[in-house]
């Protein structure tokens, strides 16, 4: 039962209405689920995958200088907003996560838009990945497999099952994914090192007619700018950390503390496949692989050794982001954003629908087969997510000084502006790569927003933790 309470949210969202405990109670999720090492595990598991495959394309566009260039813009970008994510997740720890801290710094309807923003990252980001999964799954001839479509229902059905099981067992399963996949990286800096020559970062065929063209730099300066939206691959969706806020022992010190471990760990691996995989195989014939890693050791054991390994990083990262998209979906589900039934959890307190239905889109996308496509896409909704969560972080540090934050962000905004600047050159990045991916993705972002504005902004559930969470720092703000 409800009791339709007709209190202003703001933002031009007047209408929330103030939901029974059983609502709640049938839409909770179980609480010390995951410690700091947990969480800085699911940092990494997210993002295994890139180091796996994707981010190669970004040699087509910027050729090696060009894509080192923008892996250190990026990575920057990362390290100051996950500092800022950090003091943020202590602040306002809920499921919500990105969603949450723009509900809180600039309403119902920046709250949505971020929650929109991130949840078509991590729902077509899987999809990208089903279809590099299918690539290593071809590459070794198992079972005789020619056809990815056959393994993208697999994974999405296997892990799906995985996922109801509960927060707990998924992430303990994620974790060991995810160190079998650092083994796998290991065995191919080991194998690289010994193939390693540096004339095969440079082999791209220079474009006399782009400025400032030059073996670093093939396509010119531009190229840089256009491998921006690949050197995010590194590390898209580290900043689903605080996603597991609900379920963590200590969420004020946990999420801070696993996030900025697993961002520093990812510096590290990205930077040794950056370097290594066209340094042994050459940049101009890895650039459009779907396992660049195998490519770059050619026909040897280590090969064969890094391509089933690869799997598992790639597993990895479909697994957790799975989980991510879950959360925001719950988060925005049961603050009534999104139908609220997407948000009901079952006796293991895992929210079905909220891991069912984002995931059956996944797998249609998946379909399509255009692993690159996917990427773009997926990386718009981030980028644009990121502007968004960093604003968010400037407007609380301004209007809400006196909010309790256990942790707070090194040099404070100007950090989080230094990531504001970059996320936004990066939304236009995406354009540069691939108008279709980047109208289409903003398409769906805009039927989302409608969606908002036209009815679900009348439905907000004013007593979720998110809606009380915006409800209490607005007050306090005005209380200082």
């Amino acid at each position: 039962m409800s009791i339709d309470t007709r209190q202003p949210s703001g933002g031009g969202a007047p209408d929330a209405r103030t939901e029974s405990a059983d609502y709640l109670e049938k839409r909770s999720l179980k609480s010390g689920s995951a410690g700091w090492i947990l969480l800085a595990g699911l940092g990494v598991s997210y993002v295994i995958s890139g180091d796996f495959s994707g981010w190669n394309g970004g040699l087509a566009e910027g050729g090696f200088g060009g894509l080192l260039i923008a892996f250190g813009i990026i990575a920057v970008m990362y390290f100051c907003m996950v500092l800022g994510m950090a003091e943020l997740s202590s602040a306002l720890p809920a499921a919500g996560g990105g969603y949450t801290f723009a509900r809180a710094a600039l309403g119902p309807w920046g709250g949505f838009a971020t929650g929109a923003a991130v949840l078509i990252e991590y729902t077509i980001a899987p999809a990208a990945i089903a279809t590099f999964i299918g690539a290593y799954v071809e590459s070794l001839h198992l079972f005789g497999i020619t056809d990815g479509w056959w393994v993208y229902l697999a994974v999405y059905a296997i892990f799906m099952a995985i996922h109801l099981t509960g927060a707990g067992e998924a992430l303990k399963t994620m974790f060991v994914i995810t160190a079998i996949a650092l083994v796998g990286l290991v065995v191919f800096v080991v194998a690289a090192l010994g193939m390693f020559h540096p004339a095969n970062l440079t082999n791209i065929p220079v474009d006399q007619a782009a400025a400032g063209a030059s073996p670093f730099l093939p396509f010119g300066t531009l190229g840089i700018w256009a491998a921006l939206p690949f050197a995010i691959w590194f590390f898209l969706a580290v900043e689903g950390v605080p996603l597991a806020a609900e379920e963590a022992d200590d969420p004020a010190k946990d999420v801070p503390r696993g996030i900025i471990l697993a961002m520093c760990a990812l510096v590290v691996t990205g930077a040794l496949v950056l370097v290594l995989a066209p340094g042994a195989g050459g940049a101009q014939q890895i650039a459009e692989s779907g396992n660049p890693l195998v490519l770059a050791l050619g026909d040897s054991v280590w090969a064969r050794v890094v391509n089933y390994i690869g799997l598992a990083g790639l597993v990895a990262s479909f697994f957790s982001i799975m989980y991510a998209y879950s959360r925001q979906t719950f988060a925005l589900s049961r603050a009534g954003y999104l139908p609220t039934r997407l948000s009901v959890t079952n006796s293991r307190k895992a929210p079905v629908l909220a891991i069912v239905v984002p995931g059956v889109i996944g797998f249609v996308l998946s379909l399509t087969g255009q692993g690159a496509m996917l990427l773009n896409m997926a990386v718009f909704g981030a980028a644009v997510s990121y502007v968004l969560i960093m604003v968010s972080h400037i407007v609380l540090r301004v209007k809400q000084p006196a909010l309790v934050r256990p942790y707070k962000t090194p040099g404070g905004i100007a950090t989080t502006a230094v990531a504001l600047v970059i996320a936004a050159a990066s939304v236009i990045a995406t354009f540069l790569v691939d108008v279709r991916a980047a109208g289409l993705t903003f398409a769906a972002f805009a039927a989302m927003m409608a969606y908002f504005g036209l009815y679900s902004r009348h439905h907000l559930v004013a007593n979720s933790p998110d809606e009380e969470f915006a409800a209490l720092t607005s007050a306090e703000g005005e209380v200082a």
